[in-house]
């Protein structure tokens, strides 16, 4: 696989990482693709590895969607800046400190955003409370399982 295509493909998760975080967009469905050509173009036991452990993953998160509540940010009073902070920080999160980035990025950015926009911590905390019970759990666990498949692609890339 070339250089380029490596870059599209990349390209193509990152739109579909941002995806996750907007609704409507299939996020998931977009970084199956694009695991799923890359896979198609290099076949090697890696790159198949890689498609059926991301194939697993988004599989699981289909599943795991329907034990999780309803996505409800109106009901829960948040802008849409908020949650797009903390879905971004997750991203960047993931790749800084491996894994655990993810979910810190994402709940300290939601924090951060409301504790700016209610001035104080103790209304910052008590709205990050009600973020995640509205729509905190599912985006995150959905984009955590996300951010997994990426990575493995990306390891499989750098060291595969």
């Amino acid at each position: 696989m070339s250089v380029w295509q490596l870059v599209a493909v990349g390209a193509l998760m990152l739109l579909g990482l941002v995806g996750v975080l907007v609704p409507g967009v299939p996020g998931q469905a977009i970084i199956w693709a694009a695991v799923l050509w890359w896979a198609l173009t290099d076949p090697t036991q890696v790159t198949w590895g890689v498609l059926i452990g991301a194939t697993v993953l988004l599989l699981l998160n289909q599943a795991l969607k329907a034990l999780m509540p309803a996505r409800r940010p109106r009901e829960a009073g948040v802008p849409r800046t908020t949650l797009m902070a903390g879905g971004l920080a997750a991203i960047a999160g993931f790749f800084v400190v491996p894994v655990v980035g993810g979910i810190l990025g994402y709940v300290g950015a939601v924090y951060g955003a409301e504790r700016l926009r209610l001035g104080s911590g103790a209304a910052g905390r008590a709205s990050l409370r009600s973020v995640m019970r509205a729509t905190g759990y599912s985006v995150l666990l959905e984009l955590f399982l996300c951010l997994l498949a990426v990575g493995a692609w990306l390891g499989a890339v750098v060291w595969g």
